[in-house]
């Protein structure tokens, strides 16, 4: 008589819960290995992340420093007037090409250097950390008229002072960037604590805002909503952001509409 595949041992019954047979130390054990599965996958991923960015840079430096001296060797090559001009044109796009790929492998370094950071969670004052970052970029913004509105009260938080600042550096640099040509341009810092202990820290500008449809790719590494020509960097500032958030147990999200600025909230266990 065949035996019924339905009572066949070890084989768990459609929808049933597969763990559910399992004692308490059984439970441990299993979730014991797969964090050290999860640990070992995440070192990997880092170590990969970490030689690849180093590993580019020295031909990337190459390029880049050998250039010039290929555009002295075409000035004085004898090419026909059209045909130099053309190959020193092809020059300077594999010149900038190479430029921005350095700033790619450096937006990749700085997510390594977050995600293998060690968490040192602190009482941190908010509102010297947002000053010290608010003072640099007002230096590199020197002069364009620029209005800032901090909130008086910033709390002091829990977090890591060493990952925060940075930030706070990239969510200033953003709004400064992309309210450039408004006179004035108008940054506001704010925040908000929940009943839960949650804080959110905001920045809100009145630049030039995006469509709300695209604000999913906004974090991405490496994504853009405006063309480089018009804003300058690669597209790693915001996704450092989100990386920082999340090391702290939080998230970051974005509203905007075209025209009429952006808020950028970060929240986290504060």
């Amino acid at each position: 008589m065949s035996a019924d595949p339905s009572e066949t041992p070890g084989r768990p019954e459609p929808g049933s819960n597969p763990y559910e047979a399992l004692d308490a130390p059984a439970l441990r054990a299993l979730l014991a290995q797969r964090d050290a599965q999860l640990a070992g996958q995440a070192a990997d991923m880092q170590e990969w992340m970490h030689a690849v960015s180093h590993d580019l840079r020295a031909p990337l430096r190459h390029i880049t420093s050998y250039g010039p001296l290929v555009r002295e060797l075409l000035e004085e090559s004898g090419l026909p007037a059209q045909a130099q001009q053309e190959a020193l044109a092809f020059l300077d796009t594999m010149d900038q090409s190479a430029r921005r790929m350095g700033r790619m492998l450096e937006g990749l370094l700085a997510l390594s250097r977050i995600a293998r950071a060690p968490l040192r969670r602190e009482a941190v004052d908010l509102a010297a950390l947002v000053e010290q970052a608010r003072a640099v970029q007002a230096a590199a913004a020197s002069g364009r008229s620029v209005q800032w509105h901090i909130a008086p009260d910033l709390p002091t938080v829990q977090g890591d002072a060493a990952l925060l600042r940075p930030m706070l550096d990239a969510l200033l640099d953003n709004a400064l960037k992309f309210t450039r040509g408004r006179d004035p341009a108008r940054i506001a810092v704010g925040w908000e604590r929940t009943a839960d202990g949650r804080f959110t820290l905001a920045v809100q500008d009145n630049g030039v805002g995006f469509n709300p449809a695209q604000s999913a790719g906004l974090f991405g590494l490496f994504q853009r909503l405006h063309r480089e020509r018009e804003f300058e960097g690669v597209g790693a500032g915001l996704a450092a952001v989100r990386a920082i958030a999340r090391r702290h147990g939080g998230e970051a999200r974005a509203t905007a509409a075209v025209g009429e600025g952006c808020t950028v909230q970060v929240s986290w266990p504060g």
